[in-house]
């Protein structure tokens, strides 16, 4: 009866410490974003500041301030532009400025387009080419510098 009730007493400080690596990576990688959402993401991250304090405060109705948190928040946890950072020689500095509007930024690629002056297919082509990098990476197989997939 002992070692059921351990194993209940376990699991939730287990869950507890989980849910607070996950907070303390999410702080870490906030110094990646600049601008405004940076700033929502400190003031709720870091400040403690609810939806409804921050969407006062920034004049925007609360809905947009919780979605837009939660959608960096996803893109910071999911990791796919930090992958790009570590193995960034395997990218040219285009491909890794497109990385980051798109997996960070949550740029849309007719945005990024027009931002980086590229045709739509220079900029389907370019993430095509990283996420196929990416998911070998994350499978373990090798490729090489100067694979071009």
């Amino acid at each position: 009866m002992k070692k059921i009730q351990e194993d209940t007493l376990k699991t939730p400080l287990e869950v507890k410490d989980k849910y607070r690596d996950s907070v303390d990576l999410l702080r870490t990688r906030l110094s990646m974003l600049t601008g405004q959402d940076k700033l929502l993401m400190k003031m709720y991250w870091e400040n403690g500041n609810t939806f409804g304090q921050i969407s006062r405060l920034a004049g925007i109705n609360r809905s947009s301030i919780t979605r837009r948190i939660n959608k960096l928040t996803k893109r910071l946890m999911e990791g796919q532009y930090i992958d790009c950072l570590r193995n960034r020689d395997r990218f040219t500095e285009q491909e890794m400025d497109i990385a980051e509007d798109y997996f960070l930024r949550g740029v849309s690629m007719k945005n990024i387009t027009v931002k980086r002056h590229l045709s739509y297919y220079q900029v389907r082509r370019s993430l095509e080419r990283i996420q196929r990098i990416l998911a070998a990476i994350r499978s373990g197989s090798s490729v090489s510098k100067n694979n071009r997939l």
